[in-house]
């Protein structure tokens, strides 16, 4: 009976037991399955082996000046690859002791760092801690989202594993080095190196490569520039760790630790924006956006830097007086000035001394004013004044702001009438030094200006500013803006005539002349500047004081056609008027293109099209795009000099004159439209042409006598006199078909014995005259026999 009992027992037991082992087992088999399809869902998607060989991260374009600097950089993620041979040992150590100590230890994921971390995690209420290693961040930030679930946790660990698979510690490294984000747009240790310190990443010391390891934690807090205190720390605490991991000892540690870091402290804004953006979308055009923000392309440019600065300067430094001459529009707001006052958030350059706006301009609150002086606040740290001496042009005051002529002058004004306390104002510090305490009264203008300078041996574009300020404009009108150029086309006019066999000393008769438009029932009366006329002129006599009656006779004379077809050769691809309007340059052009034919009267009439870029690398360093010399003859080297003499006459006694301080030998004109929209001055040596324009973007006047001597041509000269301070002297060459004789300029024949006046001209071998004058000619003012009715004629003049 017992057994009996016992084998009952046990059948029983045996049972339950079969009962626990098929329900465990398949709890097992639900729990497997489950994992496995979690672990399918999640990882579904996941990239394949492969990809992880396959890495190309998105880099940095960089553009170049002429002489190799950066000027410039395209990207999405400002990236410098470097490899981890250039990568210095204590940069790899610094980053291994703070992210990941085991890095060389586990297989992409560290057992007691997350068992440490979930532990912490349960603590916090389910919160996550950190314990990724450098395997799984780089899985993170090459792959992944940033969000903080199980799920994307799950897929962080597999793709670490797999990672380690295929890659060696070392491609690792390499990878996560140049992938992570440093702050300030950096990405990798190329970029941050650069813009932390402006070197290359082999050249890092100690101290530099433990600061650099701190910041991928977080890069915004431990910035030097927003919380020096705490980026100091967290260097401190990279060290630590590095001791710890045994890769320094306390001494090495401490010497760092006393080692003051210096930063970089430039700005890394790029200089050239203008000429920059047209370089941009050439490459985008011709490449793509995906290539030249991402595939590292190097773009080598023909931009000179010192010049380009000269440019900035002059531009911005010419607008800012012909502003000045027009009024002052007040200041640019009021506030109330209590006990506890602090700078309005409107303005937040008064917070920062350091917020200069363009040329070395900042806004200042006025915080007393007396008679004699205005006493300001730059910023919240320096103080100081503006005499009446250096505001004396605000007595000029605008009525209407956006009208130059809307003017009120207040001759005995003292600072009291034309400031308040609490005013905010632009000032300037008189001899440059923000800590003197003597400043001038600024304004920024609303008129635009434009530079462009090219070498006309090769069409390289030297300088180009679009406007007074980029960031305030993009448009650039260097290149865009179509405006008319007035008597800076006349050279193209008297360059046709010397083709067609006239010469320097050829006559013609500067007197009123009338012309009946039919279709709009009314006549035009080109009229001269002065308002006066001349009689009878050599042609160079009438380009040398921008004669319009003279110059539209000549136009009529030589045929419109004969215009059009020289300009085209020389470049100018804008549509010309097919009447003789354009004489006095009523057809629109671009600033480059004007630039670029004057260009060609100095080159000995071959003309070369304007280009930005040498050549274009790719990142293996194969030339996708090299620029090919094309030079194109426009016009013969004869006729080339006889106007490029005749324009050096324009600066020698004509009205370029102010150019003639720059001490080399120049050739110019100046060009001013109808009613003052315009202001040009366009002129050139040798190896550079210069061409300048001022005006509103929406065409109204500059102000009565803002002609181009006025406007245009301090600008010019500014620009050209540094620009050529460390150029060699050239002059223009002599080709062997040019003579050079003695005339009576009355008369354009050889001297007489009735002669009054005997100068010495320049032709074109066959061209100098043959026999003397045998009569005197007498210049007369017909500006008496002008009796047209002015009500019904239409009067255009050009300067």
């Amino acid at each position: 009976m017992n057994n009996i009992r016992m084998l009952r027992t046990w059948l029983k037991t045996w049972s339950w037991l079969r009962i626990i082992a098929v329900t465990t087992f398949l709890c097992l088999c639900l729990g497997v399955g489950g994992v496995a399809g979690i672990l399918w869902i999640a990882t579904r998607d996941l990239p394949s082996f492969e990809s992880f060989q396959d890495y190309h991260p998105s880099l940095v374009s960089r553009v170049y000046a002429d002489n190799g600097d950066i000027i410039g950089q395209f990207f999405i993620e400002r990236r410098l690859y470097t490899p981890i041979e250039q990568i210095p040992q204590t940069l790899r150590q610094a980053v291994i002791a703070t992210e990941d100590s085991r890095f060389f230890e586990h297989p992409g994921l560290d057992i007691v760092g997350i068992g440490r971390a979930a532990w912490t995690n349960l603590k916090k209420g389910g919160r996550f801690q950190g314990a990724s290693t450098i395997t799984q961040q780089l899985a993170r930030a090459l792959f992944l989202t940033p969000e903080r679930t199980y799920q994307r946790k799950i897929k962080e660990l597999i793709l670490a594993i797999k990672m380690e698979w295929v890659l060696t510690k070392d491609q690792i490294l390499e990878m996560y080095l140049n992938q992570i984000y440093f702050g300030h747009g950096a990405y990798g240790v190329g970029a941050a190196t650069q813009t932390y310190f402006d070197k290359h990443v082999s050249q890092l010391t100690l101290p530099e490569s433990a600061f650099l390891a701190g910041l991928p934690k977080a890069p915004n807090t431990y910035s030097p520039y927003r919380n020096p205190e705490l980026a100091k720390a967290r260097k401190e605490l990279v060290l630590l760790r590095m001791v710890e991991s045994n890769f320094l000892t306390d001494e090495e540690a401490q010497v760092a630790k006393n080692t003051p870091v210096t930063f970089r402290q430039q700005s890394l804004e790029p200089i050239a924006s203008y000429f920059l953006e047209e370089v941009r979308q050439h490459l985008v055009e011709r490449y793509g956006e995906t290539l030249v923000y991402k595939g590292g392309l190097q773009v080598h440019t023909t931009l000179n830097i010192p010049m380009q600065k000269l440019a900035e300067h002059a531009v911005q430094t010419g607008l800012r007086e012909l502003d000045k001459r027009q009024g002052w529009r007040g200041p640019l707001a009021h506030i109330q000035i209590t006990k506890d006052f602090t700078p309005p958030e409107d303005f937040p350059e008064l917070h920062t001394p350091h917020a200069a706006l363009v040329n070395n301009v900042y806004r200042a609150l006025v915080t007393k004013v007396t008679k004699k002086d205005v006493q300001l606040l730059i910023g919240n740290t320096f103080k100081g004044t503006i005499s009446m001496e250096d505001m004396v042009w605000a007595r000029r005051r605008l009525t209407k702001p956006n009208d130059v002529s809307s003017v009120t002058v207040k001759d005995s004004a003292t600072p009291l009438q034309l400031l308040k306390v609490g005013d905010i104002i632009e000032v300037a510090p008189k001899n440059g030094d923000l800590e003197s305490g003597v400043f001038l009264l600024e304004q920024t203008p609303v008129v635009e200006g434009a530079l462009t300078a090219i070498d006309p041996r090769t069409g390289a574009i030297l300088a180009m500013v679009g406007g007074y300020d980029y960031n305030r404009s993009q448009f650039n009108r260097a290149v865009i803006a179509r405006r008319q150029p007035g008597s800076a086309f006349k050279p193209l006019i008297y360059a046709a005539a010397l083709q067609q066999g006239l010469t320097p000393a050829t006559l013609i008769l500067d007197a009123p002349v009338v012309y009946e438009d039919e279709d709009l029932d009314r006549v035009w009366k080109p009229e001269n500047y002065e308002k006066r006329f001349y009689g009878t002129i050599s042609l160079r006599e009438a380009l040398k004081h921008s004669r319009n009656a003279a110059t539209v006779r000549l136009l009529e004379q030589i045929g419109v056609s004969e215009v059009v077809n020289l300009s085209s050769s020389l470049g100018i691809q804008s549509p010309l008027s097919q009447d003789l309007s354009l004489a006095l340059g009523s057809s629109s052009v671009t600033l480059e293109e004007i630039t670029s034919a004057y260009g060609v009267f100095g080159n000995q009439g071959l003309w070369l099209p304007p280009y930005l870029i040498t050549h274009v690398k790719n990142l293996n360093g194969e030339i996708l795009e090299q620029h090919l010399f094309e030079p194109r003859r426009s016009m013969s080297p004869e006729n080339s000099y006889l106007i490029t003499n005749m324009l050096m006459d324009v600066i020698q006694s004509g009205t370029g004159r102010l150019a003639k301080s720059i001490g080399r030998p120049l050739a110019g004109k100046t060009g001013t439209t109808n009613g003052y929209n315009d202001a040009w001055f366009v002129g050139f040596s040798p190896n550079l042409a210069t061409g300048v324009w001022v005006g509103f973007d929406d065409v109204r006047t500059l102000g009565r006598l803002e002609s181009g001597a006025h406007a245009a041509l301090p600008i010019w000269t500014d620009f050209v006199a540094g620009a050529l301070r460390d150029l060699p002297v050239m002059t223009f060459s002599i080709p062997d078909g040019v003579q050079f004789a003695q005339i009576d300029p009355q008369t354009g024949n050889l001297p007489s014995k009735t002669s009054q006046l005997i100068t010495t001209e320049v032709f074109r071998k066959g061209t100098e005259p043959e026999k003397a004058a045998t009569q005197k000619s007498n210049p007369m003012d017909f500006f008496e026999f002008d009796r047209l009715n002015s009500g019904s004629s239409s009067q255009l003049s050009s300067y």
